[in-house]
């Protein structure tokens, strides 16, 4: 069994095809999805997510690229959607210089309120970051722990920080967008800098798509959509290509691919304490190629 520790299948842009994308990611062995809202107006629909389609988890925030559109009560609604989802988590927040007009401390001032909420809750929390790893380091450090733990989803952050992160309780997420001749450096810290019971794997779907070289499932109907703003939905992230991650993994640790499926699940439930509809089940996985 495999779980995605970070995706966003509320995003618009997959909607009409949902279904059949997760069809066939179950077909390679995926049963979970963590899924994170961005903004205030998306968390319905993972609410909806969350509450209608097996091996989904919600997991509600603010992106800081969308923070600026929150309300004045975000914080007690975020408290109030929290309690009404018991296994969900905390995020989708974060610090970006990346972002135009980047207001590093409105986003410090977001980011210190979803931390006190999860400590609060007892919520894991999933951390974005670009461009404001030194920032986001030292607020972690003078902030209280979080018990739970938390996510740096997708990390492409120093190497030289790998051991700071662990001793806070982080958790470090491969996607497939890693995959990329561009990324080796990425890919390197994972073969070798994080410790293997740190790493989880996602696919951040629809976003953060691997090499065409390497994309095995297409989106269904993607030719009605080819000529569509923005791109098409075959130039998107297929939920099923977190098999890949998983592949990359036990390729660069020297695993068999059922024994990389094995220790990434161990290291998602560390993380994201599991409901039952999600632990009892089981798939036998076709995880014995490599990246």
């Amino acid at each position: 069994m495999l779980a995605d520790a970070h995706c966003h299948l509320q995003d618009p842009r997959i909607q009409t095809v949902l279904p059949e994308l997760l069809d066939q990611a179950r077909a390679v062995g995926v049963q979970g999805w963590i899924v994170n809202a961005t903004r205030e107006a998306d968390w319905p629909a993972v609410s909806l997510l969350a509450d209608s389609i097996t091996g989904v988890r919600a997991a509600f925030g603010l992106h800081p690229w969308w923070q600026s559109e929150r309300t004045p009560g975000w914080r007690e609604r975020l408290v109030e959607i929290l309690m009404k989802h018991p296994n969900a988590s905390v995020g989708e927040t974060g610090l970006d210089l990346w972002m135009p007009c980047a207001n590093l401390k409105d986003q410090k001032a977001v980011l210190h309120e979803h931390l006190a909420v999860s400590r609060m809750m007892g919520r894991p929390v999933s951390i974005h970051c670009l461009r404001a790893w030194p920032d986001l380091l030292a607020m972690m450090k003078c902030e209280a722990p979080v018990p739970k733990g938390f996510l740096l989803h997708s990390y492409a952050g120093p190497a030289a920080m790998i051991d700071e992160w662990t001793e806070l309780g982080a958790f470090f997420s491969f996607s497939p967008a890693f995959l990329s001749p561009k990324k080796a450096e990425v890919r390197d810290m994972f073969r070798n800098r994080i410790p293997l019971h740190r790493i989880l794997v996602e696919t951040d779907a629809p976003d953060m798509a691997p090499p065409s070289s390497l994309r095995s499932f297409e989106f269904p109907h993607d030719a009605i959509d080819a000529q569509s703003s923005p791109p098409p939905l075959k130039r998107l992230n297929h939920p099923a290509n977190l098999l890949l991650c998983v592949e990359s993994i036990a390729a660069d640790r020297g695993l068999s691919g059922h024994s990389a499926a094995e220790t990434l699940m161990k290291n998602f439930k560390s993380l994201f304490a599991e409901d039952e509809k999600t632990t009892s089940q089981t798939l036998q996985l076709p995880l014995d190629g490599g990246v």
